[in-house]
């Protein structure tokens, strides 16, 4: 069997590559798509339909989402409750992570003898990844408490669409996962247990889409309207791809000329790769190993970034 190959993009509105990514893999036949972080513009797929030449077929997931809750009252009320549990955590790992970002930036600009800067550094650092670590465990911990509570899988209501998925995706070459909003496009993916359906296909992700398929989702905007910008993990992503951190739209949401940024975000999620997806860019792993790219930005642990070249075997 061919190891599934797995690509992710840079956005795609305004300059698509993904069609010359499909073409580069070879793959032939429907895609499915995916455009739930849309929301309420899901069905409005006209352009990505004829960048693909009419070779798509949309899951409708927000739409069979909203069919769900309306007839599931019980598991509506359980996972509004989840959600709003899952804000709260969001809201107090904030607080305490832009503290330690604060101290981890003053602790760079402070004089002292090398051999004890790069020893307290080191320390600020751990502390912020730690809070990431708590931060997740905690996600992790309410998603158990839902999923044993609720087992939304086993529920008619989902069980009914997820038939109907596998139908469809039985006929599709490859699933390709757009952008939007990244909270709820991970929500509907999860809900419907995508992930476990999608095991054989090739997947093409951009934007939030590459960013949902991660292990985890980074949100990042280093020069956002309201003030400082604060990189924070939101929860696990479907792990479908390992060992990258996918930046996407990085020509407005990072700051690439500030070394001690790019230093801070990359040594952060170290051993994972943070990479950045500018317009136009794409790389493609297969079997969970790097083959090729373009236009991918990498973020280095001196504070550098340079183009994408190669990754170790096995990320």
């Amino acid at each position: 069997m061919n190891a599934r190959a797995i690509v992710i993009l840079g956005e795609q509105r305004f300059e698509p590559t993904l069609g010359d990514a499909v073409r580069e893999l070879g793959v032939s036949g429907t895609m499915a798509t995916v455009t739930a972080g849309w929301q309420e513009r899901e069905a409005e797929d006209q352009e990505l339909q004829e960048h693909l030449h009419g070779g798509t077929i949309n899951l409708r997931l927000h739409r069979r989402a909203e069919e769900v809750f309306a007839e599931d009252s019980e598991l509506l009320a359980g996972h509004r409750a989840k959600q709003a549990v899952l804000r709260h955590k969001q809201d107090f790992y904030r607080v305490r992570l832009e503290h330690a970002l604060d101290a981890n930036h003053v602790i760079h600009q402070r004089q002292a003898p090398p051999e004890i800067l790069v020893e307290e550094e080191a320390a600020s650092l751990a502390a912020i990844r730690a809070l990431d670590e708590y931060h997740l465990g905690q996600c992790e911990r309410v998603d158990r408490e839902f999923d044993a509570a609720f087992r939304p899988l086993e529920r008619p209501s989902i069980a009914r669409h997820r038939r109907e998925i596998a139908a469809i995706l039985r006929d599709c070459a490859a699933v390709g996962i757009a952008g939007g909003h990244v909270a709820t496009l991970l929500n509907r993916l999860r809900l419907f247990g995508i992930d476990q359906l999608v095991e054989q296909h090739a997947v093409f992700a951009w934007s939030a889409g590459a960013m949902a398929i991660s292990e985890r989702v980074v949100l990042f905007h280093d020069s956002p309207p309201q003030g400082p910008g604060v990189a924070e993990v939101l929860e696990g992503g479907l792990a479908l791809l390992r060992g990258v951190v996918p930046l996407p739209q990085p020509e407005t949401r990072l700051r690439l000329k500030d070394p001690e940024r790019v230093q801070v975000m990359n040594r952060r999620f170290a051993p994972a790769r943070c990479l950045a997806l500018p317009a136009r860019s794409y790389v493609v792993f297969k079997g969970g190993s790097f083959v090729r790219s373009t236009g991918v930005i990498e973020l280095n642990s001196n504070g550098s970034h340079t183009t994408l070249s190669t990754l170790p075997h096995g990320v």
